[in-house]
């Protein structure tokens, strides 16, 4: 957990799709009942799909 949030998953932001699997992973994560979101960490140029407040389970 960093900052109040788990990161699920982590996407690079170079790939031809974009942020389209990141967004995938979180609509799916959001069906399951999760608060998943999608952030863009410019410090690695990735985006993270997180849960804020450590929602998730590690």
């Amino acid at each position: 957990m960093v900052n109040g949030r788990t990161v699920l998953e982590r996407f690079p932001a170079g790939g031809p799709r974009g942020s389209w699997p990141a967004e995938e992973f979180a609509h799916a994560r959001r069906q399951e009942g999760m608060p998943a979101e999608v952030v863009m960490d410019l410090a690695t140029d990735t985006f993270l799909v997180i849960v804020r407040g450590g929602g998730a389970v590690e």
